[in-house]
């Protein structure tokens, strides 16, 4: 077990800490495959919603440049092995899940840190945090979906001015452009995405997730399609526990108790 990731079982739902706080918790290989192994796990061990953070003063200073050091290596490094077998699964993977992923932002995230926290589904920011599109700087482009996310969240000049200056994108700012969800007091952040990632797992997740897959599937659909995927998605949703149970209990008038199912 790799201590690069820490996990936390709430039952209905996992908290995983990004954890190498001495290098900002950027990745090398090992913490690669343990958030990997901690998010198939969440998966597939029954949770309703995930929470994902980081520890220390920083949320993610993205890829260990120690690690694709030219001058240490024999030639150039194949970025692309990087992005096939590290960063694009773990994208895929955080979309695919059937079930909402809260981020929270707790300090700087930078590079694949950066985009790594636009791929999940609810992105809450401490004030003092930042989001940097670093890549520019030493020569690379956005990856881990980012230049997939950026223009589609922001539009192409907010994604372009971000990208190829580099700039620091403050939280509030973030916030008030739509690239993030919402901006917390650094004491009140990680309280706030507790609370929200409870409130998911204990929610209609079945209906949530195809919500979330729904949305996901706006972005490369035409609007005729989107009615089918919708009238699915609503078909699926009616016959579910959650839905009779969501009935009953607003005729009834009393909290309801989902299932997830």
């Amino acid at each position: 077990m790799s201590d690069t990731i820490l996990t936390q079982d709430h039952g209905l739902w996992v908290e995983i800490t990004l954890n190498r706080p001495d290098r900002l918790n950027s990745f090398n290989e090992e913490m690669h495959n343990a958030l990997r192994r901690a998010l198939e796990g969440a998966r597939d061990g029954g949770a309703r919603a995930v929470l994902l953070t980081g520890a220390g003063r920083g949320f993610c200073a993205g890829q260990d440049l120690g690690d694709r050091d030219p001058r240490k290596l024999d030639g150039p490094p194949d970025l692309s092995q990087t992005v096939r077998k590290f960063y694009a699964p773990l994208v895929r993977l955080i979309r695919e899940m059937n079930f909402p992923v809260v981020c929270a932002v707790n300090g700087v995230a930078a590079g694949a840190g950066a985009n790594l926290a636009l791929a999940c589904d609810m992105v809450l920011a401490a004030e003092s945090a930042k989001f940097i599109q670093s890549f520019s700087k030493v020569g690379l482009i956005p990856d881990t979906g980012g230049s997939w996310h950026l223009p589609r969240l922001l539009g192409e000049a907010r994604a372009k001015g971000l990208a190829l200056t580099a700039e620091p994108l403050p939280a509030k700012k973030a916030e008030d452009w739509g690239l993030i969800w919402k901006v917390l007091p650094d004491g009140e952040l990680m309280a706030e995405a507790r609370a929200m990632t409870e409130r998911f797992a204990n929610g209609p997740t079945l209906g949530l997730g195809l919500t979330k897959q729904c949305i996901q599937a706006a972005a490369v659909t035409t609007l005729s399609d989107q009615l089918e995927i919708e009238a699915d998605a609503m078909k699926t949703c009616g016959e579910s526990a959650d839905y009779a149970e969501g009935v009953a209990s607003f005729l009834e008038k009393r909290a309801p108790e989902f299932k997830g199912k």
